[in-house]
């Protein structure tokens, strides 16, 4: 009697309800928040379920937003798009001087966007790189120790696989000797 029969261990697309699970064969989800425990169908799958994969595209679309706006190109164009807005402002102004009005929205506070946002999928925490470490690519140790456990495994399986070693099976061989 396994830990099948007992229905301890989680379906694809499923956390581990326990949270002691830890059987070979299941691993972490890798996305910030969700850490949840599954089985993978795919060998390198890194998420648990479609709506952490979705929720790490929209990481990598807000990550790679975030290093254009930190490139000397995307300041540039920045400041391009302000001057333009500035210019409407003004237009804006002018022609509002001759016509009154009621009042006026305040401006919303922007983000603050000083500092580098961390490398682990679906953590949007930004951070200030330490002299010590300039290089600094995580906010937390919990996020570099979640990027390079998954980092291993990928690397472990690619040295099998250079090695001739074949994946494998996904059901129990039968024991030798027995028919089907």
């Amino acid at each position: 009697m396994g830990p099948e029969q007992f229905g301890l261990l989680p379906r694809l697309g499923q956390g581990c309800s326990l949270g002691r699970c830890r059987p070979h064969g299941c691993r972490r989800c890798l996305l910030k928040g969700c850490d949840g425990w599954f089985r993978p169908g795919p060998p390198q799958a890194r998420y648990c379920s479609s709506r952490c994969q979705q929720a790490a595209r929209r990481w990598r679309r807000w990550r790679a937003a975030q290093r254009y706006r930190a490139s000397d190109h995307g300041q540039q164009q920045r400041r391009e798009q302000s001057r333009r807005y500035r210019q409407r402002q003004r237009q804006v102004r002018a022609a509002a001087e001759t016509a009154p009005c009621e009042g006026q929205r305040a401006a919303p506070n922007p983000q603050d966007s000083s500092g580098r946002p961390c490398d682990r999928p679906g953590c949007y925490q930004l951070f200030v790189p330490t002299p010590r470490c300039p290089d600094q690519r995580f906010c937390s140790c919990s996020c570099r120790q979640a990027l390079r456990r998954v980092r291993q495994r990928e690397i472990r399986r690619r040295e099998r696989r250079r090695q001739g070693m074949r994946p494998r099976r996904l059901r129990p061989r039968a024991p030798p000797g027995s028919s089907p």
